[in-house]
């Protein structure tokens, strides 16, 4: 039993590859490389590289592995990006979706888990927010993957597939081990922007909005360190192969922090100051985001291991220190050679 996950060799994806090799699973990686880096699969596991939603190339893969299950991450998930670029966005997240559900009907895959996000709530009307809440996105960022969600849905009725969706909140950290971790140039998740700052590779971090109606005036969020959510996943694909039914589960601890909390956090983990400087609110940025984490913890055996911001800052920053070492060292060989 085959598993192939799209976008495998990117952050989350790559973390998700490492737990299932781990643990066993015979794995293989579609991966167009866009974002995401070769290296950072485990010895072994065959990368296709090429887009996710080239019908043929799944064929092929899909045929010549014998592919069971199939773990959807590719996709683009940049808030501001999507703003000023939507065509782009429907189409790497919806578009690519759709043909990827039309391969894995035609050849009778019946597990389907899709990396969705809570960008899809909008700005909710509860905190903690639980799964049932009304999906109101504020960018077309988290309306593809709405959109996705939807069209999962109908094809599971249509077709006997059985499915989980994961809504991520704020994905950060990285492997405990510094093995692999956020790699991406010009990513915008804050914990990485902040310990790219803590090691001298920014001058400063922005802070978008400080005059929100939260206890400090920055936003609010809930994060989850990387190797929970793999193991998320893993816990969610025990779960399909146990008979359990089509759900939506929040990838969340159920706490948050806000911006400058968590700023705070990596000031106190790395022993380092850096300048913070404050900028007017982004558009389709939510206030607060925390979930509603009862439902996952219910259907799933899954236990977080690593839910406290220090933790999740501290890897982090063991693997940005690895990174800048590495990177520091290439570009030193090749100015001397």
């Amino acid at each position: 039993m085959t598993v192939l996950v799209t976008g495998g060799a990117g952050y989350i994806g790559s973390h998700t590859v490492l737990a299932l090799a781990e643990a066993g699973e015979d794995v293989v990686v579609i991966d167009d490389l866009s974002t995401g880096f070769s290296a950072y699969l485990p010895e072994g596991v065959p990368l296709f590289i090429g887009d996710a939603g080239d019908e043929n190339l799944l064929e092929g893969v899909i045929a010549q592995h014998n592919i069971e299950s199939i773990i959807h991450f590719a996709g683009s998930v940049v808030v501001p990006d999507s703003m000023r670029d939507p065509l782009g966005y429907y189409r790497n997240n919806f578009v690519t979706a759709r043909n990827l559900l039309s391969v894995a009907v035609k050849r009778g895959i019946g597990r389907f888990i899709f990396s969705s996000t809570a960008a899809v709530y909008g700005n909710p009307d509860q905190v903690p927010v639980p799964e049932h809440a009304p999906t109101r996105p504020l960018s077309p960022y988290g309306s593809s993957k709405l959109m996705t969600e939807i069209m999962l849905h109908d094809v599971a009725a249509a077709y006997g597939m059985q499915y989980v969706t994961l809504r991520y909140f704020n994905v950060a950290g990285a492997d405990p081990q510094a093995r692999i971790g956020l790699a991406t140039v010009g990513a915008t998740h804050l914990l990485k922007i902040a310990v790219e700052a803590a090691t001298g590779q920014r001058a400063k971090i922005d802070v978008f909005g400080t005059d929100y109606p939260t206890p400090d005036g920055s936003c609010i969020r809930d994060f989850i360190h990387v190797t929970d959510l793999s193991q998320a996943h893993r816990s969610a694909l025990a779960y399909l192969r146990n008979g359990g039914a089509s759900t939506t589960l929040n990838c969340g601890y159920g706490r948050g922090y806000s911006v400058l909390e968590t700023i705070d956090a990596v000031r106190r983990v790395s022993g380092r100051s850096f300048a913070v400087q404050y900028a007017a609110r982004r558009p389709g940025d939510i206030m607060t985001m925390v979930a509603d984490t009862s439902r996952i913890r219910g259907l799933l055996d899954w236990k977080p291991q690593y839910d406290d911001i220090e933790t999740i800052a501290a890897h982090a920053l063991a693997w940005e220190d690895k990174l800048f070492r590495e990177r520091h060292g290439e570009l030193r060989q090749a100015v001397s050679a």
